[in-house]
């Protein structure tokens, strides 16, 4: 479920909650309380992942701003794992696959702890397969291929950025899509493709500018930079 989706789906839920809660108040319907709580969980669970995304983001604006700067909020780990119960327990194996993934992004990303968070995106990745979900797909494939490509393995890592930029291509995600060629033009340049990455990397500039993906031209820009060295 995406963003705008889940807000919708948010306010109906607590909307017939009100309405469960008066059936089993007026009605004497006990079968109410049950579809109540039901919902009222699936709104927790979706609560928890967007309040575990908006404090994953700050810390990546921390880590923007420089070396040393970037400080692990104790709540967001919690929250993310508060989501996979939830959503393992409603039997939602799309929020489960996504939950999971933010619990491994996690790992990677905030604690560096890539031996944590590959089998957490590769459980995800199952789920999101299972679940049709092409979001998630693409972005644990992305986080596959960050690991891979920080344990050396370039043909791997390669491997599974094209195929999470091939998803986000087929959704038109087209910052995402540039995000990925910054990776790709790292691995390139690992592989000793120096014109193919400088290519890779134009391609990334010029889709983040169309996309208006600023902080990813950032990243191209620096990764650009980094190959005229």
């Amino acid at each position: 479920m995406r963003e705008g989706e889940a807000v919708t789906g948010m306010d109906e839920r607590i909307e017939n909650a009100r309405r469960l809660y008066d059936r089993a108040v007026f009605d004497g319907d006990t079968g109410a309380l049950a579809q109540a709580t039901w919902d009222l969980d699936g709104v927790d669970a979706d609560l928890a992942l967007a309040r575990g995304r908006i404090l994953h983001v700050r810390f990546l604006y921390q880590r923007d701003a420089g070396s040393g700067q970037a400080t692990e909020d104790p709540e967001e780990l919690p929250l993310f794992e508060r989501a996979v119960l939830l959503y393992q327990a409603l039997g939602a194996v799309g929020g489960e696959a996504e939950a999971l993934f933010w619990v491994g992004c996690f790992h990677q990303v905030v604690r560096r702890d890539n031996d944590t968070a590959v089998p957490l995106l590769d459980r995800s990745l199952e789920l999101a397969a299972q679940a049709g979900d092409k979001t998630t797909m693409a972005e644990a494939l992305r986080h596959l291929g960050i690991a891979a490509h920080a344990a050396g393995r370039l043909d791997e890592a390669r491997a599974r950025l094209e195929e999470s930029t091939r998803l986000r291509k087929d959704l038109g995600q087209q910052a995402g899509v540039a995000a990925n060629m910054v990776g790709l033009g790292y691995i390139a340049a690992g592989q000793g493709r120096r014109d193919d990455a400088l290519a890779i990397l134009a391609e990334a500039a010029d889709l983040a500018t169309a996309s208006g993906a600023h902080r990813i031209l950032h990243s191209v820009e620096e990764a650009q930079a980094a190959l005229a060295d």
